[in-house]
């Protein structure tokens, strides 16, 4: 009787033994399911953020060179202060103009 009760009690632990290391597994499988889950997030937001790197890329480029072009135009149009005409200096006020907005495009995405 008492060996049968000895055996009852290491079958139980047994059992309990069996079904506490099936919960622990399972537990890992959930855990690392949730890590794989997290990278597949993380990679699918780097492709976002590259995208949006690149049209910021893209407008910061293109306003440069609107500034670079601009500062060229301004840069060529000179002025005889003694043999001025009010052409010539609208010529000058409208590149000067050109470079000032191409100027504040390029602060404002700085």
């Amino acid at each position: 009787m008492i060996i049968a009760v000895i055996g009852f009690g290491i079958y139980n632990w047994a059992v309990g033994f069996n079904n506490t290391a099936i919960e622990l597994n399972e537990n890992v499988s959930e855990a690392w399911g949730n890590v794989q889950t997290s990278y597949q997030r993380r990679n699918d937001l780097i492709g976002n953020l590259v995208n949006t790197v690149k049209g910021a890329a893209d407008f910061e480029k293109s306003t440069l060179e609107a500034v670079i072009k601009a500062r060229s135009e301004a840069t060529k149009t000179t002025i005889d202060p003694s043999n001025i005409t009010p052409e010539q200096l609208e010529q000058f006020n409208q590149a000067q103009g050109g470079l000032s907005s191409a100027l504040s495009r390029l602060l404002v995405t700085v």
